[in-house]
């Protein structure tokens, strides 16, 4: 694999520029995607959505960030079930185009994306919990979760107090305010 979307998304630079204008750019994809959107996709790009949602909302009630190495909940199935989530979440936006090669051409660059992500942070999580990290990455995979754990213990984990601090609230709105316009323009277009 060529080092120029690793680097790209290894850029200081341009991580901090898409963390400070993502809402700006998420709007402006939000306008262009509602032109150019099939509408009979809607349904099922919502279902995809929101499946993804459910799995982001999962983690982030069960995440305590930057504290503690969370090991409960959905990080029991998979090391990064937040990413394999907010796939599924962005995947039902991407439907909406109604063409496989643009649902190829996101999953290959949110596959290089979320890689170098999940790199950047288990150096991170290494420095920081040591042997602990390294025992769990023994035992949970990086990303494919293992379903024979869904049964076991402290897998349901739901902390509302997570869910606000974590802002999940404003995730789900943010993606129901988003289909709802979406709906919308579909009507009065």
């Amino acid at each position: 694999m060529s080092n120029a979307p690793q680097g790209f998304f290894h850029n200081v630079t341009v991580r901090r520029f898409l963390f400070k204008t993502r809402h700006i750019l998420a709007l402006a994809l939000l306008v262009l995607l509602a032109t150019v959107m099939r509408p009979e996709w809607l349904p099922v790009a919502f279902a995809v959505s929101i499946f993804g949602q459910v799995i982001q909302t999962w983690c982030l009630s069960s995440l305590v960030k930057n504290w503690e190495l969370t090991v409960r909940g959905p990080y029991l199935l998979a090391r990064n079930p937040m990413y394999l989530g907010r796939y599924f979440l962005l995947l039902g936006f991407v439907l909406l185009l109604g063409n496989v090669w643009a649902v190829v051409a996101f999953t290959v660059i949110y596959y290089v994306y979320m890689l170098n992500r999940v790199k950047r942070e288990e150096r991170r999580l290494r420095k920081n919990f040591g042997a602990d990290f390294e025992k769990y990455c023994r035992e949970v995979r990086r990303f494919l979760p293992n379903p024979l754990r869904i049964g076991g213990r402290g897998v349901w984990v739901f902390e509302w107090k997570l869910f606000f601090e974590n802002h999940a609230h404003w995730n789900i709105l943010g993606t129901l305010a988003a289909y709802a316009a979406l709906y919308t323009y579909s009507l009065l277009a």
